[in-house]
């Protein structure tokens, strides 16, 4: 195993990829506050659950394009009336040609909202829950969703709170990549051992720079793969 590169390093090369500091710092968001999460409606959290547990595997354009027949049919994704949704609801909504018609997951939408209800009753709402969340274990919460949550492995659960303004890193491609070719985790990235040794070496960079989680991420895509500048 290798020592990780100084922030530093991987900020200079980034900004020469990307044409300059100026140009770096416009691709580089930041994500929501505690308390700003904390007054996401749960209805929300669904909603973007559901969306990118379709998204997963499917194209995310022809997801957005149907999202508001979406929103409608599944009463705004209000947790308390998908809750009471019978199967046989679930059925005939999953064959309405408005919608990407695939039952097993909007099988998902119901048992994500009993995630989030179950969550609810300990923490009065999940978006307190997950603002409260480490941050220095946002693997954790990402293993939270796997286990309690429906389809929300892998890449899913983290880009869906990335989305929702919860400070998190994602191992995408770039990402992958780069912890792989420096020789900083062996074998999946996906193992414990791995997803530990990620973990610490973003807290490290974001000790060094004061970074967020998002911008250290962000920036690592940048630093390498295919995001030079055209």
């Amino acid at each position: 195993m290798s020592t990780p590169e100084p922030f530093e390093r991987i900020l200079a090369r980034a900004i020469e990829r990307k044409g300059g500091e100026r140009q770096l710092k416009a691709l580089i968001g930041e994500p929501l506050n505690a308390e700003a999460i904390s007054q996401i409606g749960d209805d929300r959290f669904l909603a973007e659950f559901t969306k990118k547990v379709f998204q997963s595997g499917f194209v995310w354009r022809v997801v957005r394009q149907k999202w508001p027949e979406f929103e409608a049919l599944f009463f705004g994704f209000d947790v308390e009336k998908v809750l009471l949704m019978p199967d046989e609801m679930l059925e005939r909504k999953a064959a309405d040609p408005r919608i990407i018609r695939n039952y097993n997951k909007v099988k998902t939408i119901r048992d994500n909202a009993l995630m989030i209800a179950d969550v609810q009753r300990s923490h009065g709402s999940f978006a307190s829950f997950v603002a409260q969340w480490p941050a220095h274990d946002i693997i954790g919460l990402w293993d939270y969703l796997k286990k309690h949550g429906a389809r929300l492995g892998g890449n899913t659960g983290p880009y869906a709170l990335r989305f929702l303004g919860k400070d998190t890193f994602l191992l995408s491609k770039d990402v992958e990549d780069y912890f792989t070719q420096h020789q900083l985790i062996e074998g999946s990235a996906r193992s414990k051992r791995s997803l530990n040794a990620i973990n610490q070496t973003f807290l490290d960079w974001q000790a060094q720079s004061g970074w967020s989680l998002q911008g250290l991420s962000q920036l690592v895509a940048y630093s390498c793969g295919d995001n030079h500048i055209n």
